[in-house]
């Protein structure tokens, strides 16, 4: 017999329980405050609208002192445990290579395990007990980076468009993952939203990953600039902050908020920053003031 939704989600709530038993303490298990109740109300009301994908985060501290911090990053499918989970793991511990390793061997230890069985557990225990070894080697490989007198960084720049952005917590989330990553650049707010953040390189590509998930659908990276250095990314920003902009707009105020931004003052903005080649590119036109 199929399994349903319904039945997914009740297993996706038995295992945040259980999580929840194993991560009592403050700080260990992150979870949106509505999450729980959002699910908990459509199996009330199984022929309402689908709600948001289970979506958390879960702080584990490896090593023989405990001291070093590995984050596990939970996102569900609806149809969970029926189909793989989304998992991502991240230490400020490690380099870019290691992570990637990490996630690597994480996504295919997963994949090895019976479909149809909750394993968000399994992973977490598989991190505490495989994390070390990517530890040591992103130990062993800052020692022999820190023996180099020049060291490469790379800046990227991303641009990303999509078609409106309005609800105020998608743009907090926004705000808040461009601070935490050290990210400068802007969020355009409305019809169309346009995103350009600016930084070190693995910084955006965690960037653009988190603001994704769980469920937002129409968004694109448009272009990606990488550039090369041996000295500081800073010098190479050409931006200082990460910006909120509010252009003058145009259009319906009514239930939708369904107002255009004015493009014209936008491609001056551009402009201003040496990007008005990147008009043609979000839009497909030759931006004219």
């Amino acid at each position: 017999m199929a399994v349903t939704v319904k039945e997914c989600l009740e297993l996706q709530l038995l295992e945040v329980e259980m999580l929840l038993s194993m991560f009592p303490k403050t700080g260990e298990f992150s979870l949106d405050a509505d999450a729980v109740p959002s699910i908990q109300r459509y199996l009330r009301n199984a022929g309402g609208a689908l709600p948001p994908q289970l979506e958390y985060r879960i702080a584990l501290h490896v090593g023989e002192a405990k001291k070093v911090k590995v984050e596990l990053q939970v996102l569900l499918p609806h149809m969970y445990p029926q189909v793989a989970p989304q998992l991502f793991a991240r230490s400020d511990a490690l380099h870019r290579q290691q992570q990637l390793q990490l996630n690597t061997r994480l996504a295919s230890h997963i994949s090895s395990l019976d479909s149809g069985d909750l394993c968000v557990c399994e992973a977490v225990q598989w991190v505490k007990d495989n994390s070390l070894t990517f530890l040591e080697n992103s130990k062993a490989l800052s020692e022999c980076a820190s023996e180099e007198v020049r060291v490469k960084k790379m800046l990227c720049r991303m641009w990303i468009y999509s078609h409106h952005i309005y609800r105020q917590e998608l743009r907090k989330k926004i705000f808040d993952c461009a601070k935490k990553l050290n990210l400068t650049g802007f969020c355009l707010t409305g019809k169309p939203g346009v995103i350009c953040v600016e930084g070190l390189q693995e910084n955006c590509e965690e960037f653009w990953h988190v603001i994704r998930y769980p469920n937002w659908k129409h968004i694109s990276c448009k272009h990606v600039e990488n550039i090369e250095t041996e000295g500081s990314i800073d010098n190479l920003r050409l931006f200082h902050s990460f910006e909120d902009l509010q252009f003058q707009a145009h259009g319906d105020y009514g239930l939708r908020n369904d107002y255009h931004m004015d493009l014209g003052q936008f491609l001056e903005f551009l402009k201003q920053h040496q990007s008005g080649h990147i008009f043609q590119i979000l839009f497909g036109v030759e931006g004219r003031l």
